[in-house]
């Protein structure tokens, strides 16, 4: 086979002229190749240096445009995706995503009534909004396996009150009992404390394993997870064809590098907060952070934009499982 344009010779399935990028009449209708790579690695081998506008995608030849800022992006084509590293341009290996379970406007806005009508003070909170905006996208996440330690010392208060609490009960006995249980016999007992007055000071450790999910697109930062988990168990090699017509699928702008130092920060900001919930009076904290290569992952998100009596609410829904991600800040 000949591309039309150029006349370079390509193989009989070539769906793009790789030399000029035309497509060819077996690439007329786009779509995804089955064999598409899993590998741990979240990106290959260069395939353009830094500041190249326009490549070839990795998988089918289609030209590729980086617009200004992009460093994530996805072939209209067959789905591939590049990212713009320290080194050049590299095709993600390891691209998943999540299907779309909550496609209806209606069933989407239902379960944001729930969440924002949740308490008694919050009654007919959704009733009383007004919807401002709203939309569907397929967002791209890196996510990215991370193992953090965290050493802590606190202080033992509940130990020391106690302590002095039963010191102070038998006290009060120890004076009725001198005092022969005479109301008004003028004997005062002065609390006896018991060990030293400072709380005791102890050391604990804790750690934990992420599969951290980072936002790769800088103007959303509302749609950071702090806490949050995407059902990564029911996750699957893009396909471009599974999306639906319409729904638009977002480049990024935000590499795995820097994907990389977001998630060892959130870590260890989750990690600070697990040590103030188990002990209070923490200090001397010290977490250990390592993240991994990732992958780039891809989830159908609802955003909702609602104005009520002057403050601007915003609800992100995960479109596969149906639950309100819990957002930074």
């Amino acid at each position: 086979m000949f591309c039309e344009k150029c006349g370079a010779q390509l193989p009989d399935d070539a769906k793009f002229c790789f030399k000029c990028g035309t497509a060819t009449s077996a690439g007329a209708a786009p779509g995804r190749s089955s064999s598409s790579s899993s590998s741990t690695a979240a990106s290959g081998p260069t395939l353009a240096p830094a500041g190249t506008q326009e490549l070839k995608c990795p998988s089918c030849g289609a030209p590729i445009h980086a617009e200004l800022g992009e460093m994530v992006i996805t072939c209209d084509y067959c789905g591939s995706s590049v990212t713009l590293g320290g080194t050049g341009w590299k095709e993600i290996n390891k691209h998943t995503m999540l299907s779309l379970k909550v496609g209806e406007r209606e069933a989407a806005l239902g379960i944001v009534q729930g969440y924002l009508d949740q308490g008694f003070f919050h009654r007919h909170f959704f009733e009383e909004a007004k919807l401002e905006d709203q939309k569907l996208t397929f967002v791209p996440f890196w996510v990215l396996p991370s193992s953090a330690s965290t050493t802590y010392q606190y202080q033992a208060v509940a130990t020391s009150v106690g302590t002095t609490v039963g010191t102070i009960a038998a006290g009060a006995l120890l004076g009725s009992a001198l005092g022969g249980g005479r109301r008004g016999g003028g004997f005062m007992m002065m609390p006896i404390l018991a060990g030293p007055v400072v709380n005791p000071t102890r050391s604990a450790t804790i750690s934990g394993q992420y599969e951290y999910p980072i936002v790769a697109v800088k103007a959303m930062s509302q749609y950071q997870p702090k806490d949050y988990q995407f059902a990564l168990g029911d996750r699957a090699l893009f396909d471009r064809k599974s999306i639906p017509q319409g729904v638009p699928i977002l480049n990024g702008d935000l590499g795995e590098d820097a994907a990389q130092h977001a998630a060892q920060a959130y870590v260890q900001e989750l990690q600070a907060e697990e040590a103030h919930h188990k002990h209070s009076m923490v200090s001397n904290l010290q977490c250990h952070v390592e993240v991994s290569e990732g992958e780039l992952l891809h989830v159908p998100i609802w955003y909702f934009q609602f104005d009520h009596k002057g403050t601007k609410p915003a609800v992100i829904v995960d479109a596969h499982s149906g639950r309100v991600i819990q957002t930074v800040g």
